[in-house]
């Protein structure tokens, strides 16, 4: 019976599937960051907490089914895509989901302040990251349309478009990123030096969303090449 075999139960007839969940669950922890930094930039904690937790869940999600994924898999796969392939994939995919809870969690665990001259722009900053996460999304829950006509015709050429959006997404939050290292550094000698260094590194690790999702495009498009 299918339910007796383990890769059966969670994988149906591809392990296109749980891939698409797990990203689904990983890109919900960037996601939150939005309404996570409202929270923390209206001085509302408890809040701010509860979203963290929601990420917390969310994270774990995705270590469930990334565990799963590499427990059930077998050596071998009838497929055009590799095992190496999609456990690389997945891989890209879990570090959007650790990354976005590393960044809860330093900003929840120090109270960290953003000045509220940076605080607009920060905003649109986090929702372009976590935008980047989402096309990333879309294009991954294609792989399973790409693998139905064999990786050829109109469904190639979405993929394609899905890949060249989200390559100008990560473009701008990379411009982004710059902008508001270039204002908090104009604002960095009245703040606490601590602080300062803190809000640095969660900059980068906010724009590294972005490049992680891009990361995900790049093995896409590898895929469609081979």
């Amino acid at each position: 019976m299918v339910a007796s075999n383990p890769f059966a139960r969670l994988f149906g007839t591809s392990p296109i599937k749980p891939l698409q969940l797990h990203m689904a669950a990983s890109v919900l922890c960037a996601s939150k960051l939005n309404a996570f930094f409202a929270a923390a930039f209206a001085d509302n904690w408890a809040l701010a907490e509860e979203i963290f937790a929601e990420i917390s869940a969310a994270e774990h999600e995705a270590d469930r089914i990334n565990k799963e994924f590499r427990m059930n898999m077998p050596k071998s796969l009838f497929m055009p895509v590799s095992r190496g392939d999609l456990l690389s994939i997945i891989s890209i995919q879990d570090d959007i989901a650790d990354q976005a809870k590393d960044i809860a969690g330093i900003i929840l665990g120090r109270q960290l302040q953003v000045p509220p001259p940076l605080q607009k722009k920060f905003t649109a900053f986090v929702e372009n990251s976590a935008l980047a996460c989402d096309k990333a999304l879309v294009a991954v829950n294609e792989l399973d349309e790409l693998l139905e006509t064999g990786f050829t015709g109109q469904e190639v050429k979405l993929v394609e478009k899905l890949i060249r959006e989200l390559d100008k997404q990560e473009q701008r939050v990379d411009k982004g990123e710059k902008s508001l290292r270039h204002r908090l550094f104009a604002l960095e000698s009245d703040m606490n030096p601590i602080d300062a260094m803190f809000l640095y590194s969660t900059i980068d690790n906010i724009g590294a969303l972005a490049d992680l999702a891009k990361a995900i495009g790049n093995r896409l498009e590898l895929l469609m090449a081979k």
